[in-house]
């Protein structure tokens, strides 16, 4: 597979339908109405695409999502996603008031660095053995979910994560969701992250960029 790179394109997504990092990216894309081109990446086969050579050369740390915009490569789904954010600030996904700002900043941090990390990052799921992956994730996703996000979520959330206006803070909630019921997590016990969770997941931006509809989902898998 060849990566071709040309300026003043089109942005290149390079994801894989079911990583939850580059499905927040798909949904600020959406949201702002940025046309792009997906160049799916296989984490799977082979042994994962993303060691290739040519992919190390966009991402030396292996990982989706990466995007090629306006002549630059970013890795890292925050940092693109705050990209978009200053180069597209329409509509906005971070609030204006300093306050609210920071707590979507802390709501995504906590969910992109303190939860999902530890139980569904591929490469940390396979330290694990393969018996164990389930009751691992489901661990430290309610972990997560118990001790820290439903708490923050009762104090800061209106309709959404923060307020009413859909925030970057909501674009990492619904891919963690997503994962905690592909590991079966009961969700019974956060009634707030379950609601905003349902909110989001009726906008059309949050339905196209589902990982059940990307160029890459296996056919068993579409809706």
């Amino acid at each position: 597979r060849s990566y071709i790179l040309v300026k003043d394109c089109k942005p290149i997504l390079y994801s894989y339908f079911r990583s939850s990092c580059s499905w927040r990216v798909r949904i600020a894309l959406t949201l702002k109405g940025i046309e792009y081109d997906q160049a799916p990446i296989n984490l799977i086969k082979d042994g994962g695409e993303q060691f290739t050579d040519k992919f190390k050369a966009l991402n030396p740390m292996h990982q989706v999502p990466a995007i090629h915009i306006d002549g630059v490569t970013i890795s890292q789904s925050l940092a693109i996603i705050q990209y978009l954010e200053e180069t597209h600030p329409n509509p906005r996904l971070l609030p204006v008031d300093p306050k609210k700002r920071a707590q979507v900043r802390m709501i995504s941090d906590l969910i992109t660095s303190g939860i999902q990390p530890l139980q569904q990052n591929l490469y940390v799921l396979k330290k694990v053995e393969d018996d164990k992956r389930t009751e691992w994730a489901q661990h430290f996703i309610g972990k997560g979910f118990q001790e820290a996000l439903e708490c923050l979520l009762k104090e800061t959330a209106g309709q959404y994560c923060v307020g009413d206006e859909v925030s970057m803070a909501d674009l990492c909630l619904v891919p963690q969701v997503y994962n905690a019921e592909r590991f079966k997590v009961d969700l019974a016990p956060f009634p707030t992250v379950t609601r905003i969770n349902k909110a989001l997941m009726e906008l059309e931006a949050f339905k196209v960029s589902h990982p059940t509809r990307q160029p890459d989902t296996p056919p068993e898998m579409r809706t």
